[in-house]
């Protein structure tokens, strides 16, 4: 048992075996029939056993023994073996046919390999060979003696029946005969070297029938849509019968034609005669596309059409390898001609944002085909060509006719649209930043170089930054291009216009900073001093801004109108951030200067307390001392004070300098302030004036009519400076004074008396000096001496590069002058000085 005479045996599994015995008579009571068949199968082999068993010999199967003789049939891909009983008749070893159907395996075996796929749940031990009685004898299986002959004719029955088959399948009939059958059949011609012959006569069938199906498709006059309909069904139809036939035909097909490379396998080759004999039809080729092209186009046109007509029809043109040939250049070209049209039309008849909105629903549609019906392979090529058509051929005419209206208008929904589309093509982006570049330079100049936008011009440069920085983030992405753009174009506007827009800013911060400017809290302003600092970025002269920065920030600390120290240092933080320490020295000595005089009036006071002569009047005096180089130049005005106030201030020159030995004080009248009480009928007031009206009103304790000329030679004060004392004191809110005449304006000749009948709610009442608007003349002295300190600088960089390089050309000593300096410079303002050595 364990081996097989034969050369051409095939071992049989042991366990197998032993499980087999285990189910004869005589060790188990599973077999109950006489004649039982037994068909099990190990991986690729088949083995059928028959045996007959006489009941009436189960009381002898001691001394009886079986000879099972094997005749195995095999192939390359599968074996089968059948072993037959020695006293089986030939009727019985004739009717082999059909015994998967006839015959059935123990339900306990079958169960077993069920539930482990394999046998090894039947294995155990095997008592074949014992010495005690009843145990079962050894079993020995032999080769038939001669290989089973196919009949002479079986070639021409087989495929008799197989050809029959087949055109059944093709004229859509029932098949007379089981697939079993039909299967076998072929694996048997296989087997015995009729694969060719097979393969052949399937190859000629299959070429017959498809070449009769091309007679329907070749009519002269047929509707384009019936057309497409036929030759989907006849598609679908083919491909249904091919996937019939090679289930039938799958032994051939996974071993005759996968051996042989020149051949086709069977699908292929189904589909290699409908390409050659239907669709490489010139006739049917045309109408199959040009149906198709003019479904696509109906279904741009809004028209509802059948999609998985489409997708069944390109489908068939990409598995019979013909797609890009057939149709994906036609398509294209199709393509490209309506867009083409319809962008040069719509253009002319849609505002921007409408075509962008068209532009991008054409996209999507497109998007959409691709994802329904259309093969992948087109996406590039398809979108591609919409997008030139649509975008790359109307770059400029979109950007010139609509970019500055949406920026204008802060469209943000249509900008992102816009920068959504331009980002698809080439050079989209790059077209767009330009245009956008231009447009704030053309904005911003028409904010800074019209002199009568000056008083709001620093509010809408801040408002027009947020709205672009607003753009930038929030339709453009946050690309570094685009906030460079906007820096650059920033920068060129607002230096269009050389200082003023430096001065406006010193001034627009000084209005922020003064004490009753209610507009912000703490946190507003200081994120409005960020905003301004990003303004001073873009400004060239900054020495301007810090001439008249520093200017405003002496009036706001010597007359205490500062709203906040805290915000004050929180700006000449970010100025000594910006521009270094040197740009904000003279600021920092300004607020040292005020500290210091804190404690300089601190002592003073108790020098007074300390003295043994009795106080001077019923005066308070507070000083601030300013180191010269630190603050504006002032002019120096002399005015006559009262003997009270003259005789203070020589205490106090006598107590600081003697606490300061080789300094110089010098009285500046035109910045000082007081607090003085006065009696009116209806009660006592404080008045918080300035110096100069302090001195005015102070002359009426001796008179109660004073005229214009006797009150400005009392005082000294210069007539233009006098006038609006005058006019702030007797045609202000607060009239303490009555001017005779009466008017808006003070004339020489005019009389002016004590008002006793004043009233007001407050108890302190603030009269505000009248401010005249700063001049030409003053600012044109601001501006010389920023021109004179430049001049320093220059000849100071001058030095340093020429100690440096010894020898240099004039061009390259100005090149070099440039990069050095902080600010602009004209050749012609470039006053060099060669000194005898440097």
């Amino acid at each position: 048992m364990d081996s097989l005479n034969s050369t051409n045996a095939t071992r049989f599994p042991k366990h197998l075996l032993d499980s087999l015995l285990d189910r004869l008579p005589g060790t188990s009571a599973a077999l109950t029939r006489n004649d039982t068949s037994l068909l099990l199968a190990y991986g690729g082999l088949s083995v059928a056993v028959r045996t007959k068993i006489n009941e009436d010999k189960r009381t002898s199967r001691e001394n009886s023994s079986s000879v099972i003789r094997g005749e195995w049939s095999m192939s390359h891909r599968s074996r089968s073996v059948v072993l037959s009983d020695e006293d089986c008749s030939k009727k019985r070893r004739k009717s082999a046919k059909g015994l998967e159907n006839r015959f059935r395996a123990p339900d306990d075996v079958m169960a077993d390999m069920e539930k482990k796929g394999n046998f090894s749940s039947l294995m155990r031990p095997s008592n074949l060979i014992s010495s005690k009685p009843g145990a079962a004898k050894k079993l020995v299986i032999l080769n038939f003696k001669e290989t089973p002959k196919l009949p002479l004719d079986y070639q021409e029955v087989t495929w008799a029946k197989l050809e029959e088959a087949v055109i059944a399948i093709q004229t859509s009939k029932s098949i007379k005969y089981s697939q079993e059958e039909l299967f076998q059949g072929v694996e048997n011609m296989c087997n015995h070297k009729m694969a060719q012959f097979l393969y052949t006569k399937l190859r000629e069938l299959t070429q017959k029938h498809v070449e009769a199906n091309i007679k329907p498709f070749l009519a002269e006059s047929i509707d384009r849509l019936i057309f497409l309909k036929r030759m989907n069904e006849c598609w679908l139809a083919h491909c249904r019968q091919m996937i019939q036939i090679r289930s039938i035909f799958l032994y051939l097909d996974r071993t005759y034609v996968l051996q042989t490379p020149t051949l086709a396998s069977i699908w292929d080759m189904g589909l290699e005669m409908f390409r050659f004999y239907i669709i490489t039809n010139p006739m049917v080729q045309t109408r199959t596309v040009e149906g198709l092209l003019m479904l696509i186009e109906k279904e741009r046109q809004g028209d509802t059409v059948d999609r998985t007509l489409l997708k069944s029809l390109l489908r068939m043109l990409s598995d019979l390898q013909i797609y890009q040939e057939a149709f994906e250049a036609k398509f294209l070209t199709a393509t490209e001609r309506l867009y083409a049209s319809e962008g040069q039309q719509l253009m002319q008849d849609l505002d921007v944002p409408e075509y962008l909105a068209h532009v991008n629903k054409r996209l999507n549609e497109e998007n959409e085909r691709l994802l329904h019906y259309l093969d992948q392979c087109t996406k590039w090529a398809l979108i591609h060509t919409v997008e030139k058509q649509l975008l790359t051929e109307h770059l400029t005419s979109i950007l010139q006719k609509g970019l500055d209206i949406l920026l204008e208008e802060n469209r943000i929904k249509d900008l992102t649209l816009l920068y959504n589309l331009f980002s698809r093509v080439k050079n989209g982006p790059t077209e767009l930043c330009n245009n956008f570049n231009s447009f704030i330079k053309k904005k911003g100049r028409t904010i800074v170089i019209d002199p009568e936008k000056d008083k709001t011009m620093v509010q809408e440069l801040l408002d027009f930054k947020d709205k672009m920085d607003n753009i930038v983030s929030t339709c453009y992405q946050k690309k570094e291009r685009f906030h460079f753009s906007l820096k650059e174009a920033f920068e060129y506007f607002i230096n269009q216009r050389v200082n003023k827009p430096a001065e406006l800013i010193a001034k627009f911060v000084d209005s922020k900073l003064r004490a009753g400017n209610k507009e912000a809290t703490e946190e507003e302003l200081e994120r409005l001093l960020d905003k301004i600092m990003v303004l001073f970025r873009f400004i060239h002269g900054k020495d301007v801004f810090e001439a008249f920065y520093k200017k405003d920030l002496a009036k706001r600390l010597l007359v205490g109108k500062s709203a906040s120290v805290d915000a004050e240092k929180s700006m000449l933080s970010k100025l000594k951030q910006e521009c270094g320490g040197g740009f904000t020295s003279k600021l920092e000595g300004m607020f040292k200067d005020m500290e210091l005089s804190k404690d300089v009036n601190i002592a003073f006071k108790q020098h007074m307390g300390n003295l043994r002569e009795p106080p001077l009047a019923n005066i308070d005096l507070t000083v601030n001392i300013l180191t010269m180089g630190y603050w504006p130049s002032y002019p120096l005005l002399e005015v006559t004070l009262p003997i009270e106030m003259v005789q203070y201030q020589e205490v106090f020159n006598k107590f600081y300098l003697g606490k300061h030995s080789g300094r110089k004080l010098q009285w500046q009248p035109t910045l000082g302030h007081c607090v003085l009480k006065a009696d009116f009928a209806q009660g006592k007031k404080e008045l918080q004036v300035s110096l100069f009206q302090a001195l005015v009103l102070l002359r009426f304790n001796r008179a109660d009519d004073i005229t214009l000329e006797d009150i400005k030679a009392a005082t000294l004060i210069e007539d233009g400076e006098l006038r609006r004392t005058l006019q702030s004191l007797a045609c202000g809110k607060a009239r303490v004074l009555q001017k005779v005449p009466k008017g808006r304006e003070v004339e020489n000749g005019d009389r002016f008396s004590f008002n006793n009948e004043f009233t007001n709610k407050l108890f302190r009442i603030k009269i505000n000096q009248i401010q005249l608007k700063e001049t030409t003349e003053e600012q044109k002295a601001t501006e010389e001496r920023v021109f004179q300190d430049r001049q320093y600088q220059i000849d100071a960089a001058i030095v340093r590069i020429m100690k440096m390089r010894k020898t240099l050309s004039h061009n390259l000593l100005i090149s070099e002058l440039y990069n050095q300096l902080k600010f602009p410079v004209k050749v012609i303002e470039v006053i060099i000085y060669f000194p005898d050595r440097i």
